[in-house]
């Protein structure tokens, strides 16, 4: 889960490392009660990078400034995603930028540690001047990736090198006690006296690790309304993500891998998906709550016109997901038509239990997109 800038700046502060005070506005409130004192910064709150070069990171040295540039970054879409809320920050003055990242690597089986006494939005330009940033793989080890800090930091200025140092103690023991994926502070504003803070902030939590993660977790809880598709992973237990907000097909499958690919074969057969699911199927146990709760979420998309069933089952058996589908589709105000795609355990019992409601069971993916497209067709 990629963590809004606000967010990772909340997750850092906890931790004890050092932030500028900012606030989270949304809607364009603005409560002068709650601001640090100006100048500011007016940064808008997406889960991307490439901010600051797309204008959306913005300076304001007055309320009116400060009014302006919120009425302007509110509404925005970058990359696909609409600017919903800002955050407001003290401006820091008279520091240097300096970077700092440490990210898992799976290919290595290690963890990447990259330091540069140099940082900002040209960071990626510094990747071939030699010596300008230090790449190191070391164990995932908090007290390893500080010694791979420190000695990246030779040949710095000291303020620089204590300033780097410091963070990437700091910085190592929270990814490796937090269970991270990435931490990342680009820019690390470094003082002439060797103090610091964290300019921007990046911060991929890892999923699976929540429970054990009681900060982080009350943090996504909190938080619920900036990252749905965690929240409901957590609640519900399955994977639910809105793919395309106009697309005119509802998915209900179970696997990530066949659902992504159902997905790829969808888009090149031209047809629109609605949704990503992997429903799993065996956290149903005889109960059909989540799928319940997935067919609430795609009768929300305005344009679904479609349910796609899509279910290959090795443990599940099919005939008891048919009864819990059926029931399901009794316990919601849905009335999409259904197309199923049932192959594997007790596809006999499925086939005879969904046609007594009027379903065809079709194992072919081919009949199966032929009979989703009829639905799609505009009624004479």
């Amino acid at each position: 889960m990629f963590l809004l800038e606000h967010d990772a700046k909340t997750l850092l502060a906890l931790s004890g490392l050092p932030v500028p005070h900012g606030v989270l506005l949304a809607e364009n409130r603005l409560d002068a009660a709650e601001l640090p004192p100006p100048p500011w910064i007016v940064k808008a709150q997406l889960p991307v990078g490439g901010r600051g070069k797309a204008g959306l990171i913005r300076p304001a040295a007055t309320s009116a400034e400060l009014r302006n540039e919120l009425d302007r970054l509110f509404g925005r879409v970058h990359r696909g995603y609409p600017v919903r809320e800002c955050r407001v920050e003290a401006a820091v003055d008279g520091a240097e930028e300096a970077y700092l990242s440490i990210a898992l690597d799976p290919a290595r089986g290690t963890v990447r540690v990259l330091v540069s006494g140099r940082g900002g939005v040209d960071i990626e330009t510094l990747a071939g001047t030699p010596g300008a940033v230090h790449d190191l793989a070391v164990p995932d080890d908090a007290e390893a990736i500080a010694a791979a800090v420190r000695g990246a930091t030779a040949g710095l200025a000291p303020h620089l090198a204590h300033a780097l140092a410091d963070a990437g103690a700091r910085l190592g023991q929270l990814f490796v006690e937090g269970e991270l994926r990435l931490a990342e502070i680009n820019p690390l504003f470094v003082y002439p006296d060797g103090s610091w803070t964290a300019g921007d902030a990046k911060i991929v939590v890892d999923e699976n690790a929540l429970p054990r993660q009681h900060a982080q977790l009350a943090l996504l809880e909190s938080r619920a309304a900036a990252y749905p598709a965690a929240h409901r992973k957590h609640v519900y237990g399955c994977d639910y993500v809105v793919v395309d907000p106009d697309g005119e097909i509802g998915l209900l499958t179970t696997g990530a891998g066949l659902s992504m690919m159902l997905i790829d074969e969808l888009g090149a057969a031209g047809l629109r998906p609605y949704n990503f699911l992997d429903v799993r199927t065996g956290g149903l146990k005889g109960d059909p709550t989540r799928l319940v709760h997935v067919l609430e979420w795609i009768a929300e998309g305005p344009r679904v016109k479609v349910l796609l069933v899509n279910i290959f089952a090795g443990i599940t058996d099919l005939g008891e997901f048919s009864r819990l589908l059926l029931a399901a589709l009794d316990r919601t105000a849905t009335r999409l038509p259904v197309v199923a795609r049932l192959v594997g355990t007790n596809v006999e019992a499925a086939r005879e239990t969904l046609a007594a409601r009027g379903i065809a069971v079709e194992p072919d993916l081919a009949r199966a997109l032929a009979r989703v497209r009829e639905h799609l067709q505009p009624k004479a």
